[in-house]
């Protein structure tokens, strides 16, 4: 494969655009990256670490993985492929996706999970000094968070490129949002990025997933949809919305 890529010249290209409209890294940044081990993190990883080669300012990347406690984990293969390729991954043995499935939090696993999780990614970056924490979501997700929303939640809302929290102590960035996943997943297998298996007992039965079959059945009749709803997000008429 040759080093420049069509489907690298995509994703940088993109990404430099969200990185550039939302003004996401600065000189001197310290970030942490949320590493899953799905080819989203692993992406992101790659590229922000590729990066810091050709442009003219620094940052500095530590990848952290939180384990959530199922059986058959695969941290020790993640973190010694991370090692392979050249960053030093930290791995964070929790309960949490245990305790989200327990016979106490039986309504909304993937909630509690992901909330003790970030809150866990919060605290480590602020042992590390670190003042962004980069999250490998893409823009088929920011899509899915949007029908998620409105459909369970009742709100017209979604996760958003840039975000502070704590009265702007911490930044969470998302640099893949304008990358749709099946860029992804192309690059993933240029890279041969190994496949981590999700044990999770929510992963295939959960509500993005429900929301993903029905916006794949959307966007099987008509190509464009996918980035007219992406696109809508960003040119809201409130006039034409209902009042509270």
């Amino acid at each position: 494969m040759p080093k420049h890529s069509y489907t690298y010249k995509v994703i940088n290209r993109v990404v430099g655009k969200a990185l550039h409209k939302y003004d996401m890294i600065s000189d001197g940044d310290r970030i942490v990256v949320g590493i899953s081990g799905g080819k989203d993190s692993l992406t992101l990883m790659w590229i922000l670490k590729e990066r810091l080669s050709r442009i003219p300012i620094d940052y500095d990347l530590f990848a952290v993985y939180i384990d959530l406690g199922f059986n058959e984990s695969f941290s020790k293969s993640l973190e010694d492929y991370c090692n392979k390729t050249g960053f030093k991954l930290r791995v964070e043995h929790t309960n949490y996706g245990v305790l989200a499935h327990s016979s106490q939090n039986r309504e909304n696993p993937c909630f509690l999970c992901s909330r003790l999780r970030r809150k866990r990614l919060f605290e480590i970056a602020d042992e590390l000094g670190c003042n962004k924490l980069a999250i490998g979501h893409n823009k088929d997700d920011i899509i899915e968070t949007l029908f998620l929303n409105m459909c369970y939640a009742g709100e017209i809302s979604t996760m958003v490129p840039l975000q502070l929290f704590f009265q702007g102590k911490f930044t969470i960035i998302r640099p893949l949002a304008f990358t749709y996943k099946d860029t992804i997943r192309r690059f993933a297998r240029e890279k041969k990025f190994p496949d981590f298996v999700n044990t999770c007992p929510s992963a295939k039965n959960s509500k993005r997933q429900e929301i993903k079959k029905l916006l794949t059945q959307l966007y099987s009749s008509n190509g464009k949809i996918k980035g007219n709803i992406f696109k809508a997000m960003s040119h809201v008429k409130t006039e034409y919305l209902l009042k509270s």
